[in-house]
């Protein structure tokens, strides 16, 4: 909407953050993005997000929006003119939550498992992890997208993961691919769409970031 003042609160690896980028780029949003340090939080971030102090932040219009998938849906209520994300349909737009809240507990948990946790834990989480990855390929289907034939809710939620992937794989000795060949094929092909590709990181640079938190928090 014209005359909207849009800033994004945000740390550049986040995948939580990426879903936001991804979604006002396809509602083709202008916004501002401010890049947080998590480790010394700004002023803004504090007052923006005092419950849980974290990123990502939507703040439209001077009102502070939280959670990636709260946030990612409230974008799409407000420019809702442009590139629907949730289904119109009350069944399938549930079908979406659901396997938007899946990604979220079983990938992002599973996936910091992989790199904090060694030997059996790890071998778990490795094994867990590639079965939730077979579970969302069953459900992508031969489809183009989760939601059928454009881009939508759970693609959304899921993708930036994408960009994480290598770090898993080289962390924990294993190949994505092999087992899932379907959905790393989905992968690359949505990454050919700009909205996509122009909000995920380069997999190398999450890779060294990843390295880095496990020197700090001696995971490593």
């Amino acid at each position: 909407m014209a005359g909207d003042q849009v800033t994004l609160l945000d740390l550049w690896a986040s995948p939580f953050g990426m879903r936001v980028r991804i979604a006002l780029a396809e509602k083709a949003v202008k916004y501002e993005y401010s890049e947080q340090d998590l480790w010394n939080k700004g002023a803004l971030l504090l007052q923006m997000n005092p419950v849980h102090k974290r990123i990502p932040v939507l703040v439209h219009d001077g009102k502070p929006i939280f959670e990636s998938l709260i946030i990612v849906q409230y974008i799409d209520e407000v420019w809702k003119d442009k590139a629907p994300l949730l289904p119109s349909d009350p069944y399938e737009r549930a079908q979406s939550r659901f396997w938007a809240d899946f990604v979220d507990k079983k990938l992002y948990e599973l996936g910091k498992k992989i790199y904090t946790t060694k030997g059996e834990d790890q071998e778990a989480a490795k094994k867990d992890f590639i079965d939730s990855l077979k579970l969302l390929e069953g459900e992508l289907g031969d489809k183009p997208y989760f939601g059928g034939d454009t881009l939508g809710y759970v693609d959304v939620a899921l993708l930036p993961f994408y960009c994480w992937f290598y770090a898993y794989e080289t962390i924990g000795n294993f190949n994505i691919e092999a087992d899932c060949p379907k959905l790393i094929a989905y992968c690359k092909r949505c990454l050919e769409k700009e909205s996509v590709s122009k909000s995920l990181e380069d997999p190398q640079k999450v890779y060294d970031f990843v390295v880095m938190l496990r020197k700090k928090f001696n995971w490593a």
